[in-house]
């Protein structure tokens, strides 16, 4: 009975779920859109943060206003960088569009390795 109750509801649900449902990243309004208060409270950070090896970073979402189901809008809060506070009051969240962002803080990703800066010639 199970299966068939699974069947019925694959037949209802579109074949992809729209950007709002979707637990990967996406762009920062996608994100927000998921949670309640259109995710005003909530951290978010760009995941190339993390490739980048930028743990400990994250803006922490104090307005927003989003258009078009949760695509587009525009998003303000303060920005905790590598664990301090760099903002004293909110500003409107950068590359809301342009870059992939996540809910939570940077981490950086398993198996990082830091490029050497090269090392000048002694005299």
């Amino acid at each position: 009975m199970a299966s068939a109750v699974q069947t019925a509801l694959r037949k209802l649900l579109p074949s992809q779920l729209p950007p709002s449902l979707s637990p990967l990243p996406g762009n920062l309004y996608e994100v927000l859109s998921r949670y309640p208060q259109d995710g005003i409270g909530q951290r978010v950070y760009q995941t190339r943060w993390g490739s980048k090896g930028i743990e400990g970073s994250y803006w922490e979402v104090t307005r927003t206003q989003l258009k078009c189901e949760g695509k587009h809008g525009k998003a303000w809060g303060v920005l905790v960088w590598k664990g301090k506070r760099v903002s004293e009051r909110d500003e409107k969240i950068p590359g809301g569009l342009k870059y992939r962002w996540n809910v939570g803080e940077s981490r950086v990703k398993p198996g990082f390795q830091p490029l050497l800066k090269p090392s000048s010639p002694s005299s």
